[in-house]
Protein backbone atom coordinates (compact mmCIF):
# COMPACT_ATOMS: atom_id res chain seq x y z
CA UNK A 1 0.00 0.00 0.00
CA UNK A 2 2.81 2.39 0.89
CA UNK A 3 4.54 2.01 -2.47
CA UNK A 4 1.24 2.34 -4.31
CA UNK A 5 0.44 5.58 -2.47
CA UNK A 6 3.89 6.97 -3.30
CA UNK A 7 3.57 5.93 -6.95
CA UNK A 8 0.14 7.52 -7.37
CA UNK A 9 1.28 10.75 -5.75
CA UNK A 10 4.49 10.94 -7.83
CA UNK A 11 2.64 10.25 -11.11
CA UNK A 12 -0.05 12.81 -10.25
CA UNK A 13 2.61 15.34 -9.34
CA UNK A 14 4.39 14.69 -12.65
CA UNK A 15 1.12 15.23 -14.53
CA UNK A 16 0.57 18.52 -12.72
CA UNK A 17 4.10 19.67 -13.52
CA UNK A 18 3.74 18.67 -17.18
CA UNK A 19 0.71 21.01 -17.49
CA UNK A 20 -0.77 18.73 -20.17
CA UNK A 21 -3.80 17.85 -18.04
CA UNK A 22 -6.38 19.73 -16.02
CA UNK A 23 -5.10 19.92 -12.42
CA UNK A 24 -8.49 19.23 -10.85
CA UNK A 25 -8.93 16.13 -13.03
CA UNK A 26 -5.46 14.83 -12.10
CA UNK A 27 -6.03 15.38 -8.37
CA UNK A 28 -9.47 13.74 -8.41
CA UNK A 29 -8.24 10.73 -10.41
CA UNK A 30 -5.32 10.33 -7.99
CA UNK A 31 -7.67 10.60 -5.03
CA UNK A 32 -10.01 8.06 -6.62
CA UNK A 33 -7.19 5.56 -7.05
CA UNK A 34 -6.18 5.99 -3.41
CA UNK A 35 -9.78 5.28 -2.32
CA UNK A 36 -10.45 2.37 -4.70
CA UNK A 37 -7.42 0.28 -3.78
CA UNK A 38 -8.16 1.19 -0.87
CA UNK A 39 -5.16 2.98 0.62
CA UNK A 40 -7.50 5.34 2.44
CA UNK A 41 -11.10 4.84 3.56
CA UNK A 42 -14.14 7.10 3.68
CA UNK A 43 -13.82 7.81 7.39
CA UNK A 44 -10.20 8.90 6.80
CA UNK A 45 -11.25 11.16 3.91
CA UNK A 46 -14.28 12.83 5.49
CA UNK A 47 -13.79 12.69 9.26
CA UNK A 48 -10.08 12.49 10.10
CA UNK A 49 -8.29 15.69 11.11
CA UNK A 50 -4.94 14.14 10.33
CA UNK A 51 -5.52 12.44 6.97
CA UNK A 52 -8.81 13.83 5.71
CA UNK A 53 -9.97 16.79 3.66
CA UNK A 54 -9.50 20.06 5.53
CA UNK A 55 -13.11 21.20 5.31
CA UNK A 56 -12.32 24.40 7.21
CA UNK A 57 -10.07 25.53 4.35
CA UNK A 58 -12.53 24.42 1.63
CA UNK A 59 -15.56 26.12 3.18
CA UNK A 60 -13.59 29.22 4.15
CA UNK A 61 -12.68 29.60 0.47
CA UNK A 62 -16.23 28.87 -0.70
CA UNK A 63 -17.77 31.42 1.67
CA UNK A 64 -15.27 34.14 0.71
CA UNK A 65 -15.67 33.41 -3.02
CA UNK A 66 -19.42 34.02 -2.69
CA UNK A 67 -18.82 37.26 -0.75
CA UNK A 68 -16.39 38.43 -3.44
CA UNK A 69 -18.99 37.64 -6.13
CA UNK A 70 -21.51 39.87 -4.37
CA UNK A 71 -18.91 42.61 -3.90
CA UNK A 72 -18.22 42.59 -7.64
CA UNK A 73 -21.76 43.83 -8.28
CA UNK A 74 -21.04 47.07 -6.36
CA UNK A 75 -18.13 48.31 -8.48
CA UNK A 76 -15.86 48.53 -5.43
CA UNK A 77 -13.06 46.63 -7.18
CA UNK A 78 -13.08 49.10 -10.07
CA UNK A 79 -12.95 51.92 -7.51
CA UNK A 80 -9.95 50.33 -5.75
CA UNK A 81 -8.20 49.72 -9.09
CA UNK A 82 -8.48 53.36 -10.18
CA UNK A 83 -7.45 54.56 -6.71
CA UNK A 84 -4.34 52.33 -6.79
CA UNK A 85 -3.26 53.58 -10.22
CA UNK A 86 -3.64 57.19 -9.13
CA UNK A 87 -1.68 56.72 -5.90
CA UNK A 88 1.14 55.02 -7.85
CA UNK A 89 1.05 57.66 -10.64
CA UNK A 90 0.50 54.85 -13.15
CA UNK A 91 3.92 53.21 -12.57
CA UNK A 92 3.62 49.38 -12.81
CA UNK A 93 6.49 48.95 -10.33
CA UNK A 94 4.91 51.30 -7.80
CA UNK A 95 1.56 49.56 -8.26
CA UNK A 96 3.25 46.19 -7.67
CA UNK A 97 4.93 47.44 -4.49
CA UNK A 98 1.71 49.06 -3.24
CA UNK A 99 -0.41 45.95 -3.83
CA UNK A 100 2.17 43.54 -2.38
CA UNK A 101 2.39 45.63 0.80
CA UNK A 102 -1.41 45.76 1.04
CA UNK A 103 -1.51 41.99 0.48
CA UNK A 104 1.10 41.31 3.19
CA UNK A 105 -0.69 43.49 5.75
CA UNK A 106 -4.10 42.02 4.89
CA UNK A 107 -2.71 38.48 5.14
CA UNK A 108 -1.41 39.18 8.64
CA UNK A 109 -4.89 40.18 9.83
CA UNK A 110 -6.97 37.76 7.74
CA UNK A 111 -6.40 34.23 6.45
CA UNK A 112 -4.14 34.70 3.41
CA UNK A 113 -6.58 32.86 1.14
CA UNK A 114 -9.16 35.53 1.98
CA UNK A 115 -6.67 38.31 1.18
CA UNK A 116 -5.95 36.74 -2.21
CA UNK A 117 -9.66 36.51 -3.01
CA UNK A 118 -10.13 40.19 -2.19
CA UNK A 119 -7.04 41.75 -3.77
CA UNK A 120 -6.55 39.64 -6.93
CA UNK A 121 -9.70 41.04 -8.62
CA UNK A 122 -8.42 44.58 -8.01
CA UNK A 123 -5.09 43.64 -9.59
CA UNK A 124 -6.75 42.23 -12.69
CA UNK A 125 -8.77 45.40 -13.12
CA UNK A 126 -5.69 47.61 -12.67
CA UNK A 127 -3.83 45.64 -15.32
CA UNK A 128 -6.82 45.71 -17.65
CA UNK A 129 -7.04 49.50 -17.31
CA UNK A 130 -3.33 49.90 -18.10
CA UNK A 131 -3.15 47.05 -20.66
CA UNK A 132 -0.26 45.35 -18.85
CA UNK A 133 0.43 41.70 -18.09
CA UNK A 134 -1.07 40.86 -14.64
CA UNK A 135 0.98 37.69 -14.09
CA UNK A 136 4.02 39.34 -12.42
CA UNK A 137 1.74 41.31 -10.09
CA UNK A 138 -0.34 38.25 -9.18
CA UNK A 139 2.78 36.20 -8.45
CA UNK A 140 4.34 38.97 -6.35
CA UNK A 141 1.10 39.29 -4.39
CA UNK A 142 0.75 35.61 -3.59
CA UNK A 143 4.39 35.49 -2.44
CA UNK A 144 3.59 38.45 -0.19
CA UNK A 145 0.46 36.72 1.13
CA UNK A 146 2.48 33.71 2.28
CA UNK A 147 5.11 35.97 3.85
CA UNK A 148 2.62 38.30 5.56
CA UNK A 149 0.43 35.41 6.70
CA UNK A 150 3.33 33.99 8.71
CA UNK A 151 3.25 36.96 11.10
CA UNK A 152 0.18 36.03 13.12
CA UNK A 153 -1.87 33.12 14.41
CA UNK A 154 -4.72 33.71 11.96
CA UNK A 155 -2.69 34.60 8.85
CA UNK A 156 -1.86 31.13 7.53
CA UNK A 157 -3.52 27.73 8.18
CA UNK A 158 -0.26 26.10 9.42
CA UNK A 159 -0.07 28.72 12.19
CA UNK A 160 -3.63 27.93 13.25
CA UNK A 161 -2.72 24.22 13.45
CA UNK A 162 0.46 24.89 15.48
CA UNK A 163 -1.30 27.36 17.76
CA UNK A 164 -4.16 24.95 18.47
CA UNK A 165 -1.99 21.89 19.11
CA UNK A 166 0.72 23.65 21.14
CA UNK A 167 -1.47 26.24 22.86
CA UNK A 168 0.40 29.26 21.47
CA UNK A 169 -1.47 32.57 21.62
CA UNK A 170 -1.99 35.30 19.04
CA UNK A 171 0.49 37.50 20.94
CA UNK A 172 3.09 34.72 21.02
CA UNK A 173 3.02 34.48 17.23
CA UNK A 174 3.10 38.25 16.86
CA UNK A 175 6.07 38.64 19.21
CA UNK A 176 8.14 35.79 17.77
CA UNK A 177 7.14 35.70 14.08
CA UNK A 178 6.35 39.30 13.12
CA UNK A 179 9.93 40.67 13.44
CA UNK A 180 11.40 38.24 10.90
CA UNK A 181 8.35 38.55 8.64
CA UNK A 182 8.90 42.32 8.49
CA UNK A 183 12.56 41.76 7.60
CA UNK A 184 11.74 39.19 4.90
CA UNK A 185 9.02 41.42 3.47
CA UNK A 186 11.29 44.47 3.25
CA UNK A 187 13.99 42.45 1.49
CA UNK A 188 11.37 40.93 -0.83
CA UNK A 189 10.02 44.38 -1.79
CA UNK A 190 13.58 45.62 -2.41
CA UNK A 191 14.18 42.59 -4.67
CA UNK A 192 10.98 43.05 -6.75
CA UNK A 193 12.64 45.11 -9.53
CA UNK A 194 15.22 42.34 -10.05
CA UNK A 195 12.80 39.44 -9.55
CA UNK A 196 10.36 40.72 -12.18
CA UNK A 197 12.65 42.56 -14.57
CA UNK A 198 10.60 41.56 -17.61
CA UNK A 199 7.36 43.20 -16.43
CA UNK A 200 5.31 45.23 -18.90
CA UNK A 201 5.44 49.00 -19.29
CA UNK A 202 2.18 50.90 -19.20
CA UNK A 203 1.02 52.96 -22.16
CA UNK A 204 1.20 56.72 -21.22
CA UNK A 205 -2.16 57.30 -22.91
CA UNK A 206 -3.76 54.56 -20.81
CA UNK A 207 -2.27 56.07 -17.65
CA UNK A 208 -3.59 59.51 -18.60
CA UNK A 209 -7.05 58.06 -19.23
CA UNK A 210 -7.15 56.41 -15.80
CA UNK A 211 -5.79 59.49 -14.03
CA UNK A 212 -8.66 61.52 -15.56
CA UNK A 213 -11.35 59.13 -14.28
CA UNK A 214 -13.26 59.90 -11.08
CA UNK A 215 -13.09 56.65 -9.11
CA UNK A 216 -16.38 57.46 -7.34
CA UNK A 217 -18.20 57.00 -10.65
CA UNK A 218 -17.21 53.31 -10.61
CA UNK A 219 -19.44 52.63 -7.60
CA UNK A 220 -22.64 51.23 -9.12
CA UNK A 221 -24.76 49.96 -6.23
CA UNK A 222 -24.15 51.96 -3.07
CA UNK A 223 -26.89 50.31 -0.94
CA UNK A 224 -25.42 46.87 -1.69
CA UNK A 225 -21.95 48.25 -0.97
CA UNK A 226 -23.08 49.40 2.48
CA UNK A 227 -24.64 45.99 3.21
CA UNK A 228 -21.47 44.27 1.99
CA UNK A 229 -19.25 46.54 4.09
CA UNK A 230 -21.25 45.75 7.23
CA UNK A 231 -21.14 41.99 6.56
CA UNK A 232 -17.41 42.12 5.74
CA UNK A 233 -16.66 44.02 8.95
CA UNK A 234 -18.57 41.40 10.96
CA UNK A 235 -16.83 38.55 9.11
CA UNK A 236 -13.36 40.05 9.64
CA UNK A 237 -14.11 40.60 13.32
CA UNK A 238 -15.27 37.00 13.50
CA UNK A 239 -11.96 35.82 12.03
CA UNK A 240 -9.98 37.68 14.67
CA UNK A 241 -12.09 36.53 17.63
CA UNK A 242 -13.00 33.09 16.24
CA UNK A 243 -11.11 31.29 18.98
CA UNK A 244 -12.86 33.27 21.73
CA UNK A 245 -16.35 32.70 20.30
CA UNK A 246 -15.62 29.04 19.46
CA UNK A 247 -16.59 29.47 15.82
CA UNK A 248 -14.22 28.40 13.06
CA UNK A 249 -13.32 30.99 10.37
CA UNK A 250 -14.94 28.71 7.78
CA UNK A 251 -18.31 28.94 9.54
CA UNK A 252 -17.91 32.70 9.95
CA UNK A 253 -17.33 33.02 6.19
CA UNK A 254 -20.30 30.79 5.30
CA UNK A 255 -22.61 32.68 7.66
CA UNK A 256 -21.45 35.98 6.20
CA UNK A 257 -21.97 34.70 2.66
CA UNK A 258 -25.46 33.45 3.54
CA UNK A 259 -26.50 36.77 5.11
CA UNK A 260 -25.13 38.73 2.13
CA UNK A 261 -26.90 36.50 -0.42
CA UNK A 262 -30.16 36.78 1.53
CA UNK A 263 -30.05 40.57 1.87
CA UNK A 264 -28.68 41.33 -1.60
CA UNK A 265 -31.49 39.46 -3.40
CA UNK A 266 -29.15 38.70 -6.30
CA UNK A 267 -29.76 35.94 -8.81
CA UNK A 268 -27.98 32.64 -8.14
CA UNK A 269 -25.85 33.07 -11.26
CA UNK A 270 -24.57 36.42 -9.95
CA UNK A 271 -23.39 35.36 -6.50
CA UNK A 272 -21.93 32.05 -7.76
CA UNK A 273 -20.13 33.65 -10.72
CA UNK A 274 -16.73 33.86 -8.99
CA UNK A 275 -16.70 30.50 -7.24
CA UNK A 276 -13.58 28.67 -8.49
CA UNK A 277 -15.00 25.14 -8.57
CA UNK A 278 -11.91 23.74 -10.31
CA UNK A 279 -9.71 25.15 -7.54
CA UNK A 280 -11.89 23.70 -4.79
CA UNK A 281 -11.97 20.25 -6.45
CA UNK A 282 -8.22 20.32 -7.01
CA UNK A 283 -7.68 21.01 -3.31
CA UNK A 284 -10.07 18.21 -2.31
CA UNK A 285 -8.16 15.73 -4.47
CA UNK A 286 -4.81 16.96 -3.18
CA UNK A 287 -5.92 16.61 0.44
CA UNK A 288 -6.97 13.00 -0.20
CA UNK A 289 -3.67 12.08 -1.90
CA UNK A 290 -1.57 13.65 0.85
CA UNK A 291 -3.86 12.05 3.44
CA UNK A 292 -3.01 8.66 1.91
CA UNK A 293 0.69 9.43 2.34
CA UNK A 294 -0.04 10.24 5.97
CA UNK A 295 -2.15 7.11 6.49
CA UNK A 296 0.58 4.84 5.11
CA UNK A 297 3.21 6.52 7.32
CA UNK A 298 5.27 8.06 4.50
CA UNK A 299 5.23 11.61 5.88
CA UNK A 300 5.79 10.44 9.45
CA UNK A 301 8.79 8.37 8.35
CA UNK A 302 10.29 11.38 6.60
CA UNK A 303 9.82 13.49 9.71
CA UNK A 304 11.32 10.89 12.01
CA UNK A 305 14.31 10.44 9.70
CA UNK A 306 14.91 14.17 9.93
CA UNK A 307 14.58 14.07 13.72
CA UNK A 308 17.03 11.16 14.05
CA UNK A 309 19.62 13.04 12.02
CA UNK A 310 19.98 15.88 14.57
CA UNK A 311 21.88 13.99 17.24
CA UNK A 312 20.07 15.89 20.02
CA UNK A 313 21.70 19.25 19.20
CA UNK A 314 19.08 22.00 19.60
CA UNK A 315 20.59 24.35 17.02
CA UNK A 316 20.99 21.55 14.47
CA UNK A 317 17.44 20.37 15.19
CA UNK A 318 16.09 23.89 14.71
CA UNK A 319 17.86 24.40 11.39
CA UNK A 320 16.93 20.94 10.15
CA UNK A 321 13.24 21.50 10.97
CA UNK A 322 13.39 24.86 9.19
CA UNK A 323 15.11 23.37 6.11
CA UNK A 324 13.03 20.20 5.84
CA UNK A 325 9.79 22.11 6.46
CA UNK A 326 10.65 24.68 3.82
CA UNK A 327 11.30 21.98 1.21
CA UNK A 328 8.53 19.49 1.99
CA UNK A 329 5.75 22.02 2.64
CA UNK A 330 6.44 23.46 -0.80
CA UNK A 331 5.99 20.05 -2.41
CA UNK A 332 3.07 18.44 -0.59
CA UNK A 333 1.08 21.52 0.60
CA UNK A 334 1.93 23.09 3.92
CA UNK A 335 -1.35 22.33 5.74
CA UNK A 336 -1.15 18.49 5.85
CA UNK A 337 2.63 18.65 6.25
CA UNK A 338 2.46 20.85 9.37
CA UNK A 339 -0.43 18.80 10.76
CA UNK A 340 1.77 15.70 10.47
CA UNK A 341 4.91 17.30 11.88
CA UNK A 342 3.36 18.82 15.02
CA UNK A 343 3.50 15.60 17.12
CA UNK A 344 7.07 14.97 15.98
CA UNK A 345 8.16 18.52 16.84
CA UNK A 346 6.25 18.27 20.12
CA UNK A 347 8.25 15.18 21.05
CA UNK A 348 11.53 16.87 20.11
CA UNK A 349 10.61 20.00 22.08
CA UNK A 350 9.84 17.91 25.17
CA UNK A 351 13.43 16.61 25.12
CA UNK A 352 14.94 20.12 25.36
CA UNK A 353 16.10 20.87 28.93
CA UNK A 354 15.09 24.21 30.52
CA UNK A 355 12.98 26.94 28.93
CA UNK A 356 15.48 29.05 26.94
CA UNK A 357 14.95 27.14 23.69
CA UNK A 358 11.59 25.61 24.51
CA UNK A 359 9.62 27.22 21.69
CA UNK A 360 12.26 27.71 19.02
CA UNK A 361 11.40 24.42 17.28
CA UNK A 362 7.79 25.57 16.86
CA UNK A 363 8.87 28.85 15.29
CA UNK A 364 11.18 26.93 12.95
CA UNK A 365 8.27 24.69 11.92
CA UNK A 366 5.93 27.66 11.43
CA UNK A 367 8.43 29.67 9.38
CA UNK A 368 9.37 26.69 7.22
CA UNK A 369 5.75 25.67 6.70
CA UNK A 370 4.51 29.18 5.91
CA UNK A 371 7.35 30.52 3.78
CA UNK A 372 8.04 27.16 2.14
CA UNK A 373 4.58 27.55 0.62
CA UNK A 374 6.17 29.90 -1.92
CA UNK A 375 8.34 27.13 -3.35
CA UNK A 376 5.88 25.64 -5.85
CA UNK A 377 2.45 26.33 -7.28
CA UNK A 378 0.81 23.81 -4.90
CA UNK A 379 2.80 24.76 -1.80
CA UNK A 380 -0.08 26.62 -0.16
CA UNK A 381 -3.83 27.10 -0.49
CA UNK A 382 -3.23 30.76 -1.41
CA UNK A 383 -1.10 29.70 -4.39
CA UNK A 384 -3.76 27.33 -5.69
CA UNK A 385 -6.46 30.00 -5.37
CA UNK A 386 -4.35 32.67 -7.09
CA UNK A 387 -3.45 30.36 -9.98
CA UNK A 388 -7.13 29.45 -10.35
CA UNK A 389 -8.08 33.14 -10.51
CA UNK A 390 -5.32 33.81 -13.06
CA UNK A 391 -6.45 30.89 -15.23
CA UNK A 392 -10.10 31.97 -15.17
CA UNK A 393 -9.10 35.51 -16.20
CA UNK A 394 -7.21 34.19 -19.24
CA UNK A 395 -3.75 34.77 -17.75
CA UNK A 396 -2.49 31.27 -16.85
CA UNK A 397 0.55 30.88 -14.59
CA UNK A 398 2.48 27.71 -15.39
CA UNK A 399 3.91 25.44 -12.69
CA UNK A 400 7.49 26.14 -13.74
CA UNK A 401 6.90 29.86 -14.21
CA UNK A 402 5.72 30.02 -10.61
CA UNK A 403 8.44 27.72 -9.28
CA UNK A 404 11.33 29.61 -10.93
CA UNK A 405 10.38 32.78 -9.07
CA UNK A 406 9.07 30.99 -5.98
CA UNK A 407 12.31 29.08 -5.46
CA UNK A 408 14.29 32.32 -5.35
CA UNK A 409 11.87 33.89 -2.89
CA UNK A 410 11.89 30.75 -0.74
CA UNK A 411 15.70 30.47 -0.59
CA UNK A 412 15.98 34.15 0.31
CA UNK A 413 13.32 33.78 3.02
CA UNK A 414 14.90 30.61 4.45
CA UNK A 415 18.34 32.22 4.76
CA UNK A 416 16.91 35.26 6.55
CA UNK A 417 14.84 33.02 8.86
CA UNK A 418 17.86 30.85 9.70
CA UNK A 419 19.88 33.94 10.63
CA UNK A 420 17.00 35.29 12.70
CA UNK A 421 16.47 32.05 14.65
CA UNK A 422 20.20 31.69 15.30
CA UNK A 423 20.68 35.28 16.46
CA UNK A 424 17.53 35.65 18.54
CA UNK A 425 17.35 32.26 20.24
CA UNK A 426 20.96 31.12 20.41
CA UNK A 427 23.23 34.18 20.31
CA UNK A 428 21.15 36.86 22.09
CA UNK A 429 19.00 34.67 24.36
Amino acid sequence: MTYFAIAVFVIAYACIISERFNNATVALVGAGLMILLPVIESRDVFYSQASGIDWDVIFLMLGMMIIVSVLRQTGVFEYAAIWSVKRANGSPLRIMILLTLVMAIASAVLPNVVSVLLIAPVTLLVCDRLAINPVPLLMAEVFASNIGGAATLVGDPPNIIIGARRGLSFNAFLFNMAPVVIIVMLVFVAALPLLFRGRSRADPERIADVMAVDENEALQNRPLLIKSAVVMAVVFTGFVVSEAIHLQPSLVALLGAGILVLTSRLEQSEYLSNVEWDTLLFMVGLFVMVGALFKTGVIKTLGEMAADATGGNVLVTTMLILGVSTCLSGIIDNVPYVATMTPIVGHLASLIPGQSHHHVLWWALALGGDLGGNLTAIGSSANIVMIGIALKSGNPISFWQFTRKGALVTVLSAVLCALYLWLRYFVLS
